[in-house]
């Protein structure tokens, strides 16, 4: 099977809503601009059951392209919260004029613990790292990830 791969012309019909973020990796490229890459368990699909939800997951990169004027908050101590991944509420784009260009800003929000990430960036490629697997859970324990891959 040919690996899946979204890229932001896709946006309005992707949802990362719950979606847990197990690492991320800042790559500096050229002209002062980098990659953000986070690592996620990507819900493909909501699966609804008499009394309770299961989920497709695929563990997958979100790669977003051109970053720059980065920041990023995420507080594990507020709430004593157990360190682990993190889980996306939402993410948000938009466009903001700039005094020589328009920008394309996002925003990730974070549920839990609570935080966000917001940044410049001209668009993202999401690429599946295998097959989806079924779960009870919202997150893939490290060893359906490895399965899966």
């Amino acid at each position: 099977m040919a690996t899946q791969v979204w890229t932001d012309a896709q946006f309005s019909e992707m949802s990362w809503h719950d979606n847990h973020v197990h690492g991320m990796q800042l790559v500096e490229m050229e002209h002062g601009s980098g990659e953000l890459i986070l690592d996620i368990d990507y819900i493909v699909e909501w699966i609804k059951g008499q009394d309770v939800y299961r989920f497709r997951i695929v563990p997958a990169t979100l790669t977003f392209h051109g970053v720059t004027s980065l920041r990023f908050s995420l507080d594990y101590a507020t709430p004593t919260a157990a360190f682990g991944p993190f889980m996306i509420h939402g993410i948000e784009r938009h466009q903001e004029q700039r005094d020589r260009y328009l920008a394309r800003l996002w925003k990730i929000l974070i549920s839990w613990p609570q935080g966000e990430l917001a940044f410049e960036g001209a668009g993202f490629t999401q690429r599946a790292l295998g097959e989806a697997v079924q779960s009870e859970r919202q997150c893939l324990s490290q060893k359906q990830r490895s399965r899966a891959v």
